[in-house]
């Protein structure tokens, strides 16, 4: 009786351990970051928890760092923010970035977040329906939705949560809380 009991034990943790694993890889994900395209916020082989949850249950947002699947080469990830939201218009003008909502409101987007602002202007262009226009943080070494493409809502993997190497710049992943067109309807 005692060698059952044990087994049973055995297979409940293991059946414990397995749904605690699958549950992890379906809610989070470690991303590597490869490229300068976020510099200064992130570097080269930095690694970023990825809250793959959050974009199941809510919209991405405008500010938010997120993880997405590349339109252009496949199998490949990016790491880029949130601009534009669906339906908007977003145009690059002497370095700063213009965001035209579907009210007619025009955001003037404070980027506390970028070191340098872009060299090149950017034309006034619309995002489609159901996709969102991104941008690396470097904006003058980052292939982003500036090349003509946007990133479609199926594509977008998770936010990225917490920063976790190298030790040092352990904490919290610098999302910004950036003007969405409902707050500029506020105003």
């Amino acid at each position: 009786m005692k060698i059952n009991r044990e087994i049973r034990e055995t297979i409940i943790m293991i059946a414990i351990a397995a749904v605690v694993f699958i549950g992890m890889r379906f809610s989070i994900q470690t991303y590597v970051v490869n490229g300068p395209s976020m510099e200064p916020n992130y570097t080269a082989n930095e690694w970023v928890i990825v809250n793959k949850l959050e974009y199941r249950f809510s919209e991405p947002a405008r500010g938010d760092i997120a993880i997405v699947w590349s339109p252009i080469e496949t199998g490949k990830r990016y790491i880029k923010r949130v601009i534009g939201l669906p339906g908007e218009w977003v145009e690059v003008r002497n370095g700063r970035v213009y965001v035209y909502t579907s009210t007619g409101e025009t955001l003037t987007l404070e980027e506390p977040y970028i070191k340098y602002i872009a060299l090149q202007d950017f034309p006034k262009t619309q995002v489609p329906a159901d996709h969102f226009f991104v941008m690396g943080d470097n904006r003058n070494n980052s292939r982003d939705s500036r090349e003509g493409w946007t990133i479609a809502r199926k594509n977008m993997i998770g936010k990225a949560w917490l920063d976790i190497w190298p030790v040092s710049r352990w904490g919290l992943a610098p999302n910004y809380v950036l003007p969405n067109a409902a707050a500029a309807e506020a105003k």
